[in-house]
């Protein structure tokens, strides 16, 4: 299998199904819209959905099963990234090599294209609901984990520890816990939503969640490399790659990925794409 050619597949899958999703441009307001779909198109990798995707596989359950919850969690992605470059935060002009949000259509409608993506997002997760076979009560536990997984205990609070934390005397401890929150509770919110509307237990949801940890870890590590690499996003900001240099990022995220693919050995053979997944990521070059 092309595992490039693999993802490719799944990602225009996801984009074909966020573009029905989403409310056409003309739609009044038209501006929101318009706004929305400018920053859910603006060339995301759509790691989070495909992982969502690639976990319901896991279990033997079809595309259909989970594709609306995986949308809404590339939303409410889409939303933090939004927010997250605006000038009372990260003050970035650029997203993906295009102008961010703000910069097109103003602050005060990036701030409301966030909100309302987010508000999406859950409708999409409630509306999976619809799906032959998907229990209620694996909805209503998909919300409680998705409030978790964006909440100040998270996301949210990683974005806060992001604006607050001092360049001295950081610890890696620091920026471990702050890429758990920022980066990889996402990334574990996507696979557990494919692992919970699949019907999996305890012990292979604790399993999934761990190789979540990890190749999130890794991802926002590799993300540190990159940026160096490619003398983008300079913010002064640390980061684990100018605190600690391209030797240790990359022992450690090499360290994370194996880690990763451990915590599937309960899944035998069955989890290869996760495992194949975890590689391209470590290989990844943008």
């Amino acid at each position: 299998m092309n595992f490039e050619k693999y993802l490719e597949n799944k990602k225009n899958i996801i984009d074909k199904a966020l573009d029905e999703y989403l409310p056409p441009e003309e739609k009044p307001p038209s501006i929101i819209h318009k706004a929305m779909r400018y920053s859910v198109f603006g060339g995301g990798k759509r790691i989070r959905p495909i992982l969502a995707l690639v976990t319901a596989e896991l279990f033997g359950k079809d595309i259909e099963n989970v594709i609306k919850a995986a949308c809404g969690v590339e939303l409410i992605h889409t939303f933090s990234l939004i927010h997250d470059d605006l000038p009372c935060i990260d003050n970035d002009d650029f997203r993906r090599g295009r102008p961010s949000s703000h910069k097109v259509f103003g602050e005060a409608i990036a701030l409301l294209v966030g909100d309302a993506l987010l508000v999406y997002g859950f409708d999409l997760m409630i509306k999976n609901s619809e799906v032959k076979g998907i229990k209620k009560q694996s909805i209503l536990k998909l919300l409680k984990e998705t409030s978790f997984y964006i909440g100040t205990e998270n996301m949210l609070g990683g974005q806060v520890e992001d604006i607050s934390l001092k360049n001295d005397n950081i610890k890696k401890e620091d920026l471990n816990n702050l890429y758990i929150k920022k980066t990889a509770a996402l990334i574990c919110l996507s696979i557990r939503a494919g692992a919970i509307l699949s019907g999996a237990n305890q012990r292979q949801l604790k399993a999934l969640t761990k190789y979540g940890e990890n190749i999130g870890l890794a991802f926002q590590i590799i993300d540190d490399m990159l940026d160096i690499m490619q003398d983008q996003r300079d913010t002064g900001k640390p980061t684990y790659a100018n605190k600690f240099g391209m030797k240790e990022c990359k022992s450690e995220s090499e360290r994370l990925i194996e880690e990763a693919k451990g915590s599937l050995k309960i899944f035998d053979q069955k989890a290869k794409t996760l495992k194949n997944l975890a590689d391209y990521l470590l290989t990844r070059k943008k």
